[in-house]
């Protein structure tokens, strides 16, 4: 074909964003380091599915109608580092195709240039050897090899050749990569999305299919992520009609089998004929509407956030029906585990994003805090490396409502000792420095497991064992996680250190906590605050000031 239209385009989409959720755990697998924190793929999975979800059933045959609704949906949807840069690829797509009810081969080849452009824009420090290497290198052949009246199948089919021998060069570019011997895995992310669209311009379906993992290091993430019967997350109730093709291979058990791998509790699902309402409580509502969709088209969503509505209690049992007035100042932040928010919340912090290593919190999650809070100022602490571009993005989405600071804090202790240094008194500006600066006299260690057995800087990773990491560097790897953390402390305090915060997580016994109290009083001078976080994955994180 000569043009493509917006229901060709759509086509395109849709099964793009179906080959990335049917493959999206090999990318999480690709994860460089051993951390239970692998899930690119899970974030553009969610990230382009919220796309996908936009444009699903739009009715036009205008490629720059869909393509807009697509940047939105995907704006908005963008989960992680990879999300956010997804997100961006497809805005500058978006900006090229403006005005166009088509295209041809020249104009969207141009458009993924322009794609690329923008998302190097959108990153303050561009790596070369990722996703932005990959879709500018694959976009600048393209431009190059597409003629007047070539077929958009040919030049697509070369566009995602260049795509794949620049995600084979992303080791030599980035050495981190060689050493662990894989390839960037947003990189890959992405030319699973472009393998979709080529399968679409090849008149191919691809249907999502039921992802079945073994036993693997996420299964044993799920467990550590389950939270008890009392615990918050969504609530997320939905209706949705079976597609007739797929009611012999629908049964009650097999969806609620399937719902009850996710992090999750309080599942109910009953049929009615095609009909089939589902109740979940889940940290990851997301993955439940994507199993659910397998099997047909939604009637009816619901999905709320229930330490939201536990929070609203709390306000209105001491504010009663009294208006809020709107607050000059107020301050977000992202955190997981009940003692770790509650920390938050004891210093100035009015509100808490459920989220962090493994929960990445959408830009939407981060825009509805902001507008909760009433203020003219919002500060927001993403308190993770993974969610600052998340962040800085919603804060671009309120630009013209509300003033929106991103302090980039990269991890908890970080996000703690700015908020410390919050002042409602002083100016916003002053605040901004002095929290700034708060985070850059903060030394950070963390304790968790490893995923998977390698080798990383010379240190020998075995899968189970606990590693030492002190900020992003894996210092040691020992069967205990008490050793981990003495490993930890090791490295991190010195002579000129003051205060050391030990937060511990919900794997930790309270011998363990009675263990190292004892022998950080016995051989740290500095003064010791201990603190129940109930944080998953990380058994400990140390803040050193």
């Amino acid at each position: 074909m000569k043009v493509i239209d917006g229901k060709i385009f759509k086509e395109m989409v849709i099964t793009g964003a179906n080959v990335l959720h049917n493959n999206h755990p090999e990318i999480d697998a690709l994860n460089v380091f051993p951390v239970p924190d692998g899930d690119t793929g899970t974030n553009m999975s969610l990230t382009f599915s919220s796309g996908a979800h936009e444009i699903e059933n739009m009715d036009t045959g205008d490629i720059a109608e869909i393509s807009k609704k697509l940047s939105k949906g995907l704006l908005m949807g963008a989960r992680g580092n990879s999300g956010v840069i997804l997100s961006q690829i497809f805005r500058g797509v978006s900006m090229s195709l403006k005005g166009q009810s088509e295209t041809d081969a020249i104009g969207l080849a141009k458009a993924f240039e322009n794609g690329a452009k923008v998302a190097y824009k959108a990153v303050m420090r561009p790596v070369e050897g990722t996703i932005l290497t990959v879709i500018r290198e694959a976009s600048e052949a393209v431009v190059e090899y597409a003629k007047e009246d070539m077929d958009i199948e040919d030049v697509f089919s070369y566009f995602v050749k260049a795509a794949e021998e620049s995600l084979e060069r992303t080791p030599e570019l980035l050495p981190v990569l060689k050493e662990v011997g894989v390839v960037d895995s947003g990189g890959a992310g992405l030319l699973l999305v472009l393998t979709g669209f080529m399968s679409a311009l090849a008149g191919e379906k691809v249907e999502r299919i039921e992802i079945k993992s073994s036993e693997t290091a996420m299964d044993v993430l799920t467990e550590v992520e389950k939270p008890s019967e009392d615990a918050y997350g969504y609530c997320t109730e939905f209706i949705f009609r079976l597609d007739p093709k797929k009611m012999k291979a629908f049964t009650e058990e097999r969806l609620r089998n399937e719902l009850e791998r996710l992090p999750g509790n309080s599942i109910v699902v009953v049929q009615d004929e095609d009909i089939v309402k589902v109740h979940v409580h889940t940290l990851k509502p997301g993955n439940a509407l994507n199993i659910a969709q397998r099997y047909g088209e939604f009637i009816k969503l619901k999905i709320e956030n229930m330490q939201e509505q536990h929070n609203t209690i709390l306000e209105n049992e001491s504010a009663k029906t009294v208006q809020k007035e709107m607050k000059e100042v107020s301050v977000i932040s992202v955190a997981a585990g009940d003692g770790v928010k509650d920390m938050f919340l004891e210093l100035h912090c009015d509100h808490v994003v459920s989220g962090g290593q493994t929960m990445n919190p959408a830009t939407e999650d981060i825009v509805e805090a902001i507008r909760s809070v009433n203020a003219k100022h919002v500060i927001i602490l993403p308190n993770n490396s993974n969610i600052v571009m998340t962040a800085q993005q919603a804060a671009t989405v309120l630009e013209d409502e509300i003033d929106v600071i991103v302090i980039p804090s990269k991890t908890i202790p970080q996000g703690l000792s700015a908020c410390i240094m919050f002042n409602p008194e002083v100016s916003i500006e002053e605040n901004e420095e002095e929290m700034k600066a708060a985070i850059e006299n903060v030394k950070t260690g963390q304790v968790t497991f490893a995923i998977k057995d390698t080798n990383i800087d010379g240190v020998d990773i075995k899968a189970n064992q606990y590693m030492a990491l002190c900020e992003k560097v894996i210092t040691a790897c020992l069967p205990s996680k008490i050793d981990a953390l003495k490993a930890t402390l090791e490295k991190l305090v010195d002579d000129d250190s003051e205060i050391i915060t030990l937060i511990y997580g919900e794997d930790v016994t309270e011998d363990e906590v009675n263990e190292i109290e004892e022998y950080i009083e016995d051989n740290y001078e500095a003064e010791v605050e201990c603190v129940n976080g109930k944080q998953p994955v990380y058994s400990f994180i140390v803040g050193v000031e």
